[in-house]
């Protein structure tokens, strides 16, 4: 009995994180081959939130990349870290994890106009009316696809496109020892470039400050980005479309959205 209500509670916890970003945190980002590799998946906001728990019904993806080696990442119902296992040979390695369909309830108007606005999308509104979606108890139903980058050993390589609904690509490796910086990545879609789409850049510093800041990715779906040695860092890029199921049902979702979300940290 009390191993039933654990899982309960642990799919209540999974269950109920429905808004904000959601991302891959390594314990550590940089880890010798052979040494314990542990990362949790978070639902928040600033670089704060829940852990959420290896269930496999949960996600659709979730595997570890290096080099042509793409591995998943096992794992037992409830497991907390979601990723504890072994590092494998040195290298730039990948983590990607892409969720199932969950979906959310717009109670009123102004929560998905405050959504819209935040997440750069000015047609929202329009488009919604055009449509004869009502304006409150609507649903959106929402994909996330997550992606970090870790060292081992040395930490060389390269990222790549992964196939991910969408995703970002880092066209630079924070942990090369030529890194000047200049964090470049490109944000896909589709299995195509996305331009001019709005990036959302956490900073978390070593004394645990975040900072915000949006930039935008040119007419390729490129950006490049100042990072700081010593930081963390979080990107965040969200799609919103209309839903395939809109109008199927009462409750069928009217909107889509898909979360794209890379971490990394660059060496101090």
């Amino acid at each position: 009995m009390l191993s039933r209500l654990l899982i309960i509670m642990l799919l209540l916890t999974g269950t109920s994180a429905v808004s904000h970003e959601f991302w891959i945190e390594p314990k550590k980002y940089q880890v010798e081959p052979g040494a314990a590799l542990v990362a949790n998946l978070r639902n928040g906001e600033n670089f704060k939130g829940i852990a959420l728990a290896w269930f496999e019904n949960r996600f659709t993806r979730f595997e570890m990349a290096q080099g042509n080696a793409l591995l998943p990442v096992e794992g037992r119902i409830g497991d907390t870290p979601a990723l504890a296992t072994t590092a494998p040979d040195e290298g730039l390695l990948v983590i990607l994890h892409e969720t199932a369909p969950s979906s959310l309830t717009y109670k009123t108007w102004e929560k998905f106009l405050a959504f819209a606005k935040h997440k750069d999308f000015p047609n929202a509104a329009a488009d919604h009316a055009a449509a004869g979606w009502p304006q409150q108890d609507f649903r959106e139903s929402y994909t996330r696809h997550a992606k970090s980058l870790m060292a081992v050993g040395d930490g060389l390589g390269a990222d790549r496109a992964y196939g991910l609904a969408t995703e970002f690509v880092a066209l630079t490796n924070p942990y090369d020892p030529g890194f000047d910086g200049q964090m470049q990545v490109r944000v896909d879609y589709q299995g195509a470039p996305r331009p001019d789409a709005q990036i959302e850049v956490f900073d978390l510093a070593p004394d645990n400050q975040v900072t915000v800041t949006l930039t935008r990715t040119d007419g390729d779906g490129k950006a490049t980005i100042p990072v700081t040695p010593g930081h963390s860092y979080l990107f965040d890029a969200v799609v919103l479309r209309p839903s395939d199921a809109a109008g199927s049902s009462e409750r069928a979702p009217v909107w889509e959205t898909l979360w794209a979300a890379l971490t990394f940290a660059v060496p101090g």
